[in-house]
């Protein structure tokens, strides 16, 4: 198949990456422009991180629900234009992640997020850990930083294994559709209910007042 320079700026324009990169993969890949990018990914030539400066103001709030409505989750998700944010891709992209975060129900969403008290708080319990499992102390604060890569993988919504492959991460997912689709794209925030969260504390909160309350009357 005879590989054009429209197509060529068009892969160059998806992924940032060199002409004679481009040209490669395009003949490798028959021409096939998905495939194009994904043979441009595996060689590390393809940049997802070339898009990342650029404005997303479009996009979409997305709402799920699941078990019947014991959870709901709304996710607001942004790309760049209307044209991609109304895209199957874009669409489907933004329901797997309100299912994951239904799914997996993250603390936050990326590591920036978490306050650094709580951070160093982790780094020295694993370290305390580490230390009494009988670990040298040479290696203790190696132990404790994989941890932490460990503890955002759990707590970290974009550093979470995805639900439908686990070897990829919710970023990785993200920068691929950067790539397919050629336009930044950016989980922005979310929130997740769960039917009944809260309440029993409140309970227990307003049986114990209930219960000094008893004291105080019976002096």
């Amino acid at each position: 198949m005879e590989i054009n320079a429209k197509m060529v700026n068009e892969l160059r324009q998806q992924t940032g990456a060199g002409i004679m990169d481009c040209k490669r993969a395009l003949q490798e890949t028959e021409g096939d422009l998905k495939k194009a990018i994904t043979y441009l990914r595996e060689k590390g030539v393809a940049s997802a991180g070339k898009k990342a400066s650029r404005i997303a103001a479009e996009g979409t709030v997305e709402a799920y629900i699941h078990m019947g409505g014991k959870i709901g989750v709304l996710v607001e998700i942004n790309c760049e234009t209307d044209f991609v944010g109304r895209g199957d891709a874009f669409k489907n992209f933004c329901r797997e992640i309100a299912m994951q975060v239904a799914a997996t129900n993250p603390t936050y969403l990326k590591k920036e997020d978490v306050p650094s008290e709580i951070l160093e708080e982790e780094r020295q319990i694993y370290r305390k850990q580490a230390a009494e499992s009988g670990k040298p102390d040479n290696i203790l604060d190696k132990i404790a930083e994989g941890r932490v890569k460990k503890f955002f993988s759990e707590v970290c919504l974009m550093e979470q294994p995805y639900i439908r492959e686990q070897k990829m991460t919710v970023e990785k997912l993200r920068e691929d559709l950067v790539a397919q689709t050629g336009e930044n794209v950016i989980v922005r925030r979310f929130v997740r209910y769960e039917l009944g969260e809260g309440i029993e504390k409140k309970k227990t909160d307003l049986a114990a007042e209930v219960a000094a309350q008893l004291e105080e009357a019976k002096k």
